[in-house]
């Protein structure tokens, strides 16, 4: 049985790539920070497909939750077959009003957690193969504050990562959805329909891990899941970013 790795699982993407690859007859270690709604969604996937399910309860804002996790990874003796680096927040988008701290831990989460667990992950994955799928964004694409500068670092270390360590049978693909519909924005205390995006924007989380598990597998270095937003990161590489940046101005998250 592969083993997948998988961050910020109690919840969301997280939580969906945790089902599907269960579905596969994966087995599964879920990282996230509440341990009670680890062991309830580790029961369902036991109960319901019969794979093993390991959950580590970490803080990957904090150094020594993110040094469980490592030490999980660098397991030569159960080794994860794939990684995914899903956890995240979001923070409103006026960095200035922001509290810094929470910018800080905003920053460790999304980029050097990430960036930790991957180097952990190689350290056990090459020579004998293995995949890596970093949850960025098409924010990473345009300017939205700091959220999207630190998926913009995911996007370019993932692309840079797949060409260097594909010789070594490591594919690393960034995974870039749109605006999906998971708890993501209620925990920013914006409830469905009040986040001020329109419905043909909004993406299905089924379909988000779907493409993504289908593009890691085929090796691609960045998956954008969804022909409008393949339309749209098309577009930001001609528009000036003066235009593209207020249009995300739009959306309140």
């Amino acid at each position: 049985m592969p083993t997948a790795l998988i961050t910020g699982a109690s919840a969301g993407l997280g939580a969906e790539f945790a089902r599907q690859l269960a579905r596969r007859r994966a087995d599964l270690v879920l990282v996230a920070r509440s341990e009670e709604a680890l062991a309830e969604l580790g029961a369902q996937l036991r109960s319901e497909y019969g794979v093993a399910v390991e959950i580590i309860a970490a803080d990957l804002a904090d150094e020594s939750g993110v040094e469980k996790v490592a030490e999980r990874l660098r397991d030569a003796a159960d080794p994860v077959d794939l990684l995914v680096n899903n956890a995240g927040f979001g923070l409103p988008l006026q960095f200035a009003d922001n509290d810094i701290d929470d910018e800080v831990r905003h920053l460790r989460v999304h980029v050097e957690a990430s960036m930790r667990l991957m180097h952990a992950a190689l350290q056990s994955m090459r020579g004998r193969g293995g995949r890596i799928i970093n949850v960025a964004s098409v924010a990473g694409f345009i300017s939205r504050s700091t959220y999207s500068a630190c998926k913009a670092w995911l996007i370019g270390f993932s692309r840079w990562a797949n060409a260097e360590y594909g010789r070594d049978g490591v594919s690393v693909t960034a995974l870039c959805p749109g605006f999906t519909h998971t708890s993501f924005h209620e925990r920013m205390g914006l409830a469905v329909g009040e986040e001020g995006v329109p419905g043909i924007m909004w993406l299905n989380a089924r379909d988000v891990v779907r493409v993504g598990l289908r593009d890691a597998a085929r090796g691609k270095a960045v998956s954008v899941p969804s022909l409008r937003y393949k339309v749209i990161v098309a577009l930001t590489r001609v528009l000036p970013s003066s235009l593209t940046s207020g249009v995300a101005r739009r959306g309140r998250v």
